[in-house]
């Protein structure tokens, strides 16, 4: 391959991940977010996920109480 033929494929390859990330940041900005059961804070979880939702800080806290201590 010549230098120029690299160059089309890595510009190529950028051209495709930018494509990518920005169809996936458009999904991401129509998905509604559940809110914290705790805090009522927005989570990472779609609000289609069922059980109790939590947010990051909460999800954290929640790992430290339930840890064992010994």
């Amino acid at each position: 391959m010549t230098e120029d033929a690299v160059t089309d494929v890595t510009e190529d390859a950028a051209d495709d991940v930018t494509d990518v990330v920005a169809e996936a940041r458009g999904r991401a900005e129509e998905v509604a977010y559940a809110d914290c059961v705790l805090c009522a804070k927005p989570t990472e979880y779609p609000e289609t996920v069922k059980g109790a939702t939590l947010c990051p800080v909460c999800e954290w806290q929640e790992a430290q109480r339930t840890a064992c201590s010994g």
